[in-house]
């Protein structure tokens, strides 16, 4: 009765979902835009922050664009509270990396951070359900308050590459001890890479610290 007043559809097509079924239908979840590339060293994620910051492994799980599938996922996750379909993508990356097996020497996930003030307007961090969907399949710990936003920044959407490492120059700190050695750094999109970036150069101020990067999309054109 309750399925029959309150369909749960998928947020692809919005047929009805089956009983295995969470988020997406199993054609759906077939028609997400994946790169494929976690295996390759040399990637498109991995070049993006080539010479910029030191890091063992870089991926993204599919292709983010404009009115795309994962644009609207992605959307419904920041702004309509479906923090359900964060942890959905986060455990459809993590079956990526346990796939690709890059993700076996990492002890900890830690979320990209939100500004305290812009959590409050939110109410949470996409970025931390995505960490509890990869560290679910995983079997790895995810810590939220080892990282921290430590000034307001200004959005970063229509800010040059330039502007935006600027933007969150020095935006990031490590408050709190850890005892991790190989850290898996995730957050929802990738475009410029400058917000990563500056939390990887945090992260790598803990002596003996490794780090890896994951997002669930990465921008193209």
């Amino acid at each position: 009765m309750a399925h029959l007043l309150y369909p749960h559809l998928c947020e692809g097509c919005r047929r009805p979902l089956l009983e295995q079924e969470q988020v997406l239908c199993l054609y759906c979840v077939q028609e997400l835009p994946r790169t494929g590339y976690h295996h390759i060293p040399d990637n498109e994620t991995a070049i993006r922050f080539a010479g910029r910051i030191p890091f063992v492994h870089a991926t993204s799980m599919a292709y983010f664009t404009t009115d795309g599938l994962l644009q609207h996922l992605l959307h419904a996750l920041k702004y309509k509270g479906r923090k359900d379909i964060g942890y959905f993508l986060g455990q459809q990356l993590g079956y990526d990396l346990q796939a690709a097996g890059i993700a076996q020497t990492t002890d900890l996930i830690v979320p990209v951070p939100l500004h305290k003030k812009k959590e409050a307007e939110r109410g949470y961090n996409q970025s931390y359900y995505i960490a509890k969907g990869i560290g679910a399949v995983l079997g790895v710990p995810v810590d939220a308050m080892l990282l921290q936003r430590t000034r307001h920044t200004e959005s970063q959407t229509l800010k040059s590459r330039e502007e935006r490492v600027q933007n969150v120059s020095d935006a990031f700190a490590c408050t709190a001890p850890t005892n991790a050695k190989h850290i898996l750094l995730c957050d929802d999109v990738l475009t410029t890479g400058a917000t990563l970036e500056a939390c990887a150069i945090a992260l790598s101020h803990k002596n003996g610290v490794q780090v890896s990067l994951a997002t669930i999309g990465i921008a193209i054109d």
